[in-house]
Protein backbone atom coordinates (compact mmCIF):
# COMPACT_ATOMS: atom_id res chain seq x y z
CA UNK A 1 0.00 0.00 0.00
CA UNK A 2 1.29 3.28 -1.32
CA UNK A 3 0.09 6.23 0.58
CA UNK A 4 1.38 9.89 -0.20
CA UNK A 5 1.06 13.65 0.85
CA UNK A 6 1.10 16.35 -1.70
CA UNK A 7 0.61 20.02 -0.93
CA UNK A 8 -0.62 21.35 -4.24
CA UNK A 9 -0.97 24.62 -3.89
CA UNK A 10 -4.11 25.16 -6.06
CA UNK A 11 -5.64 21.88 -6.87
CA UNK A 12 -7.30 23.53 -9.92
CA UNK A 13 -4.41 25.47 -10.91
CA UNK A 14 -2.05 22.55 -10.43
CA UNK A 15 -4.77 19.36 -11.86
CA UNK A 16 -2.57 18.74 -14.75
CA UNK A 17 0.45 18.09 -12.63
CA UNK A 18 -1.66 15.91 -10.00
CA UNK A 19 -3.27 14.15 -12.44
CA UNK A 20 0.33 13.29 -14.48
CA UNK A 21 1.95 12.56 -11.13
CA UNK A 22 -1.25 10.16 -10.20
CA UNK A 23 -0.87 8.23 -13.93
CA UNK A 24 2.69 8.01 -13.39
CA UNK A 25 3.13 6.78 -9.84
CA UNK A 26 -0.46 5.22 -8.80
CA UNK A 27 -0.39 5.85 -5.29
CA UNK A 28 -2.96 4.06 -3.34
CA UNK A 29 -3.90 6.79 -0.78
CA UNK A 30 -3.09 10.62 -1.35
CA UNK A 31 -3.12 13.47 1.26
CA UNK A 32 -3.84 16.75 -0.60
CA UNK A 33 -3.35 20.59 0.86
CA UNK A 34 -3.83 24.04 0.10
CA UNK A 35 -6.89 23.17 -2.15
CA UNK A 36 -7.44 26.77 -2.40
CA UNK A 37 -11.28 25.78 -3.57
CA UNK A 38 -14.28 25.80 -2.03
CA UNK A 39 -16.07 22.74 -1.97
CA UNK A 40 -18.22 22.88 -5.00
CA UNK A 41 -15.03 23.90 -6.84
CA UNK A 42 -13.52 20.64 -5.97
CA UNK A 43 -12.30 18.53 -9.44
CA UNK A 44 -13.84 15.50 -8.24
CA UNK A 45 -14.92 14.18 -11.72
CA UNK A 46 -11.69 14.86 -13.29
CA UNK A 47 -9.98 12.68 -10.47
CA UNK A 48 -12.69 10.28 -10.63
CA UNK A 49 -11.66 9.87 -14.25
CA UNK A 50 -8.32 9.07 -12.91
CA UNK A 51 -9.49 6.22 -10.81
CA UNK A 52 -9.91 7.96 -7.82
CA UNK A 53 -12.31 8.78 -5.42
CA UNK A 54 -11.81 11.60 -2.58
CA UNK A 55 -13.57 13.15 0.31
CA UNK A 56 -13.14 16.89 0.91
CA UNK A 57 -12.68 20.13 3.15
CA UNK A 58 -12.73 22.90 1.28
CA UNK A 59 -12.33 26.69 1.59
CA UNK A 60 -12.44 29.44 -0.52
CA UNK A 61 -9.19 30.74 -1.81
CA UNK A 62 -6.82 29.41 1.18
CA UNK A 63 -6.08 26.13 3.14
CA UNK A 64 -8.31 23.20 1.87
CA UNK A 65 -7.67 19.14 2.39
CA UNK A 66 -8.64 16.10 0.87
CA UNK A 67 -7.81 12.07 0.80
CA UNK A 68 -8.08 10.41 -2.39
CA UNK A 69 -8.03 6.95 -3.00
CA UNK A 70 -7.35 4.46 -6.07
CA UNK A 71 -10.45 2.41 -7.10
CA UNK A 72 -12.33 2.57 -3.23
CA UNK A 73 -14.21 5.14 -1.01
CA UNK A 74 -12.37 6.35 1.81
CA UNK A 75 -15.02 6.61 4.40
CA UNK A 76 -14.68 9.73 6.30
CA UNK A 77 -14.41 9.80 9.84
CA UNK A 78 -14.42 13.24 10.87
CA UNK A 79 -13.36 16.82 9.80
CA UNK A 80 -11.86 19.91 11.63
CA UNK A 81 -9.97 19.59 14.25
CA UNK A 82 -11.36 19.56 17.92
CA UNK A 83 -10.76 21.81 20.64
CA UNK A 84 -11.56 25.36 19.40
CA UNK A 85 -15.20 25.78 18.26
CA UNK A 86 -14.70 29.24 16.57
CA UNK A 87 -11.90 27.83 14.59
CA UNK A 88 -13.29 27.55 10.57
CA UNK A 89 -10.08 26.56 9.11
CA UNK A 90 -10.19 23.82 7.01
CA UNK A 91 -6.76 22.22 8.08
CA UNK A 92 -7.87 18.32 9.04
CA UNK A 93 -9.37 15.42 7.76
CA UNK A 94 -9.50 12.02 8.76
CA UNK A 95 -10.73 8.54 6.98
CA UNK A 96 -10.62 4.86 6.52
CA UNK A 97 -9.03 3.89 3.60
CA UNK A 98 -8.38 -0.42 3.35
CA UNK A 99 -8.05 -0.65 6.79
CA UNK A 100 -5.87 2.32 8.01
CA UNK A 101 -7.03 5.69 9.62
CA UNK A 102 -5.11 7.71 7.16
CA UNK A 103 -4.96 11.10 8.52
CA UNK A 104 -4.03 14.39 6.20
CA UNK A 105 -3.49 17.59 7.85
CA UNK A 106 -1.87 21.37 6.86
CA UNK A 107 -0.30 22.71 10.23
CA UNK A 108 0.13 26.67 10.33
CA UNK A 109 2.52 28.22 9.15
CA UNK A 110 2.75 30.82 12.02
CA UNK A 111 4.84 33.84 10.55
CA UNK A 112 5.45 36.15 11.53
CA UNK A 113 7.09 35.02 14.68
CA UNK A 114 6.31 35.85 17.56
CA UNK A 115 2.83 37.28 17.01
CA UNK A 116 -1.06 36.39 16.79
CA UNK A 117 -0.25 33.72 13.81
CA UNK A 118 2.47 31.95 15.87
CA UNK A 119 0.28 31.55 18.78
CA UNK A 120 -2.69 30.16 16.14
CA UNK A 121 0.28 27.48 15.41
CA UNK A 122 1.28 26.58 18.63
CA UNK A 123 -2.32 26.34 20.07
CA UNK A 124 -3.37 24.36 16.50
CA UNK A 125 -0.36 21.93 17.47
CA UNK A 126 -1.48 21.09 21.10
CA UNK A 127 -4.71 20.13 19.94
CA UNK A 128 -3.58 17.90 17.44
CA UNK A 129 -1.22 16.81 19.88
CA UNK A 130 -3.92 15.87 22.37
CA UNK A 131 -6.44 14.17 19.12
CA UNK A 132 -3.18 12.28 18.09
CA UNK A 133 -2.76 10.65 21.49
CA UNK A 134 -6.38 9.34 20.94
CA UNK A 135 -5.56 8.11 18.01
CA UNK A 136 -2.92 6.07 19.02
CA UNK A 137 -4.49 4.31 22.39
CA UNK A 138 -7.42 3.41 19.91
CA UNK A 139 -4.82 0.87 18.39
CA UNK A 140 -6.02 1.51 14.79
CA UNK A 141 -3.19 1.31 11.91
CA UNK A 142 -2.67 5.37 11.63
CA UNK A 143 -0.81 7.49 8.90
CA UNK A 144 -0.72 10.70 10.27
CA UNK A 145 -0.07 12.57 6.88
CA UNK A 146 0.50 16.50 5.61
CA UNK A 147 2.30 19.66 5.81
CA UNK A 148 3.18 20.67 8.98
CA UNK A 149 4.90 23.55 8.44
CA UNK A 150 7.90 22.38 10.74
CA UNK A 151 11.37 21.90 9.98
CA UNK A 152 12.19 19.21 12.46
CA UNK A 153 16.15 19.59 12.80
CA UNK A 154 18.66 21.16 10.83
CA UNK A 155 19.78 18.30 8.75
CA UNK A 156 16.15 19.28 6.81
CA UNK A 157 16.94 23.07 5.79
CA UNK A 158 19.48 24.13 3.25
CA UNK A 159 21.35 26.65 5.21
CA UNK A 160 19.49 26.52 8.87
CA UNK A 161 21.12 29.50 9.99
CA UNK A 162 18.60 31.51 7.81
CA UNK A 163 15.91 30.43 9.40
CA UNK A 164 16.50 30.49 13.43
CA UNK A 165 13.80 33.29 13.68
CA UNK A 166 11.25 31.53 11.21
CA UNK A 167 7.61 29.75 12.16
CA UNK A 168 8.91 26.28 10.94
CA UNK A 169 12.42 26.29 12.81
CA UNK A 170 11.90 28.20 16.37
CA UNK A 171 12.37 25.89 19.18
CA UNK A 172 8.68 26.16 20.33
CA UNK A 173 7.66 24.12 16.79
CA UNK A 174 10.37 21.80 16.98
CA UNK A 175 10.03 20.67 20.44
CA UNK A 176 6.04 20.54 19.35
CA UNK A 177 7.13 18.09 17.30
CA UNK A 178 9.08 16.21 18.84
CA UNK A 179 6.79 15.89 21.68
CA UNK A 180 4.56 14.01 19.06
CA UNK A 181 6.94 11.40 18.12
CA UNK A 182 7.47 11.30 21.79
CA UNK A 183 4.17 9.30 21.69
CA UNK A 184 5.17 6.89 19.48
CA UNK A 185 4.83 7.98 16.33
CA UNK A 186 7.25 7.28 13.56
CA UNK A 187 9.09 10.06 11.18
CA UNK A 188 8.68 7.65 8.20
CA UNK A 189 11.46 8.98 5.66
CA UNK A 190 13.89 9.99 8.76
CA UNK A 191 13.57 6.81 10.10
CA UNK A 192 14.44 4.99 6.67
CA UNK A 193 17.27 8.02 5.90
CA UNK A 194 18.04 8.48 8.75
CA UNK A 195 21.61 11.17 7.67
CA UNK A 196 20.42 11.54 4.08
CA UNK A 197 19.50 15.38 2.89
CA UNK A 198 16.08 14.97 1.73
CA UNK A 199 13.96 18.24 0.85
CA UNK A 200 10.22 18.11 -0.10
CA UNK A 201 9.68 21.83 -0.66
CA UNK A 202 11.53 24.26 -2.70
CA UNK A 203 11.03 27.86 -3.02
CA UNK A 204 9.66 29.34 -6.14
CA UNK A 205 12.32 32.25 -6.27
CA UNK A 206 16.36 32.61 -6.08
CA UNK A 207 16.20 29.05 -8.73
CA UNK A 208 15.92 27.33 -4.98
CA UNK A 209 15.02 23.86 -6.31
CA UNK A 210 17.69 24.08 -9.61
CA UNK A 211 19.99 24.83 -6.17
CA UNK A 212 18.50 21.83 -3.94
CA UNK A 213 17.76 24.68 -1.69
CA UNK A 214 15.45 23.68 -0.50
CA UNK A 215 13.32 22.50 3.13
CA UNK A 216 11.42 19.06 4.37
CA UNK A 217 8.49 20.38 6.51
CA UNK A 218 5.80 17.56 4.94
CA UNK A 219 5.66 14.32 6.68
CA UNK A 220 4.16 10.98 7.24
CA UNK A 221 3.64 9.59 11.01
CA UNK A 222 3.16 6.47 11.65
CA UNK A 223 1.63 4.42 14.20
CA UNK A 224 3.92 1.42 16.11
CA UNK A 225 2.18 -1.30 14.00
CA UNK A 226 2.37 0.58 10.84
CA UNK A 227 6.18 1.59 11.54
CA UNK A 228 6.29 -2.69 11.45
CA UNK A 229 5.05 -2.59 7.92
CA UNK A 230 7.46 -0.13 6.39
CA UNK A 231 9.22 -1.24 3.28
CA UNK A 232 10.11 2.41 1.86
CA UNK A 233 9.72 6.10 2.04
CA UNK A 234 10.80 8.50 -0.22
CA UNK A 235 10.36 12.30 -2.46
CA UNK A 236 8.95 12.99 -5.91
CA UNK A 237 11.39 15.59 -6.36
CA UNK A 238 11.06 15.41 -9.72
CA UNK A 239 7.65 16.61 -9.76
CA UNK A 240 8.64 20.07 -8.67
CA UNK A 241 10.82 20.66 -11.94
CA UNK A 242 7.61 20.36 -14.04
CA UNK A 243 6.31 23.37 -15.88
CA UNK A 244 3.81 25.26 -13.59
CA UNK A 245 4.41 22.93 -10.34
CA UNK A 246 3.81 23.27 -6.93
CA UNK A 247 6.69 24.39 -4.65
CA UNK A 248 6.24 21.65 -2.76
CA UNK A 249 7.25 17.43 -4.58
CA UNK A 250 4.96 14.61 -3.50
CA UNK A 251 6.48 12.42 -0.50
CA UNK A 252 5.35 8.56 -0.01
CA UNK A 253 5.60 5.67 2.21
CA UNK A 254 4.94 2.21 1.19
CA UNK A 255 3.88 -0.18 3.84
CA UNK A 256 2.88 -4.35 3.45
CA UNK A 257 -0.91 -5.11 3.65
CA UNK A 258 -1.96 -5.77 7.02
CA UNK A 259 -3.23 -9.34 7.89
CA UNK A 260 -6.98 -10.20 6.91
Amino acid sequence: MKIATYNVNGINARLPILLRWLKETAPDVVCLQELKTPQEKFPEEALLEAGYHAVWHGQKSYNGVAILARGVQPQEVGRGLGGDPEDEQSRYLEAMVNGVLVVCLYLPNGNPAPGPKFDYKLAWFKRFATRAAELLAAGTPVVLAGDYNVIPTELDAYKPERWVEDALFRPETRAAFQDLLGQGWTDALRHLHPTETIYTYWDYFRNAYGRNAGLRIDHLLLSPDLKKRLVAAGVDHEVRGWEKSSDHGPVWVEVKDGEK
